[in-house]
């Protein structure tokens, strides 16, 4: 295969990473004239090569899944050479892997996917880098690594652990601790990774135990109905991990109608709503651990310099990594001003 193929491309010198540096820098010698990672064309914010990035994700029914498409759109808007071609979005996987299709079809330079069903659309992202489109697949991974160039996406994992370590630390000076945890859908892997963190965390502490634990559905109502049997089944306990901060908006709407304040509660994802609480700090909701929908924003970075054949500056490398792992920042009354501007509603 000719080394200046665009397929060639999807495993040669491209992109950028979510907050590294980036210099303008660009070259159209040969790739064996790059010895150095410095000589290694980057992108910057300066227009470039026009690039056309397809964009489909799932329906925008959470907030977080709204401030995807929201942070996609705005940094698609900065670069004035990229044109986005974004779907209306479905959580119906035949839908979506039609809209993927159309993109395909429609010769887009890059792909942005976030499956509604990773596993069910791996094929037509295969599809996708079989034709010489690279994929960024966001968040949910596909089944196969074939099926895309870079993953970006958030820690679940990461987030449990936090949540713990955070929550370890507020009371590892109390005897017999008792939490409780607000989890989300519990036949989803990241609730699993989630609660494994969490659990993971807290074996660290030996004077706090996990006494309860309740499986939401990410909504507000069933984040109220599901608090308040964990209220009514547990009279006192010290600190609540709520996996969610859609649904922990009906968390707090039990808490508060049950009259209850003798613990802490944590978040999760990162919305305007819990970082406004944790501002007033007026309610128990002390912090929340990030699951940034800004990710959707590093995705677009990437597309664009995979479309522009560029790289990353700040990196040795000369290649463009496969993945990119988001960290899960625990955001408190002391730091809220740095993360306020990144809460979605």
């Amino acid at each position: 295969m000719p080394e200046t193929s665009r397929r060639g491309l999807l495993f040669g010198t491209a992109a950028v990473s979510a907050g590294a540096f980036l210099t303008a820098c660009t070259s159209n010698e040969p790739k064996e004239a790059a010895a150095a990672p410095s000589n290694q064309p980057a992108a910057d914010d300066k227009p470039g090569t026009p690039v056309t990035i397809g964009f489909a994700g799932p329906q925008a029914d959470h907030g977080w899944l709204n401030a995807i498409n929201v942070n996609a759109r705005s940094r698609a808007e900065k670069y004035s050479e990229v044109t986005l071609e974004i779907t209306e979005g479905s959580n119906d996987t035949a839908a979506q892997i039609g809209q993927v299709k159309t993109l395909i079809n429609k010769k887009v330079d890059v792909l942005v996917v976030l499956p509604a069903d990773g596993k069910a659309l791996t094929q037509v992202g295969l599809e996708a880098m079989k034709a010489g489109i690279p994929v960024v697949n966001l968040d949910r991974v596909f089944a196969s690594p074939q099926a895309y160039r870079c993953w970006v996406g958030g820690d679940n994992y990461g987030m449990g652990l936090n949540a713990g370590h955070y929550i370890g630390e507020q009371l590892k000076d109390k005897a017999n601790a008792k939490v409780v945890e607000l989890a989300g859908i519990d036949n989803l892997e990241l609730t699993k990774q989630r609660s494994q963190g969490f659990a993971d965390a807290l074996k660290n502490y030996s004077n706090i135990k996990l006494v309860a634990r309740q499986a939401a559905d990410f909504t507000v109502e069933s984040g109220q109905a599901k608090m308040a049997q964990l209220l009514q089944a547990q009279k006192q306990f010290d600190a609540l991990w709520n996996h969610d901060d859609d649904q922990g908006v009906g968390a707090l709407r039990a808490i508060q109608q049950a009259g209850r304040d003798e613990f802490i509660m944590v978040g999760g994802a990162g919305a305007k709503s819990a970082m406004d609480a944790i501002k007033a700090d007026d309610s128990v909701l002390k912090a929340t651990v990030l699951y940034p929908p800004t990710m959707a924003a590093s995705a677009i970075d990437l597309a664009r310099a995979l479309g522009q054949n560029k790289g990353v500056a700040g990196l040795s490398e000369m290649e463009i990594p496969t993945s990119l792992t988001l960290y899960s920042a625990v955001v408190t009354k002391e730091n809220i001003d740095q993360y306020l501007p990144t809460g979605f509603s």
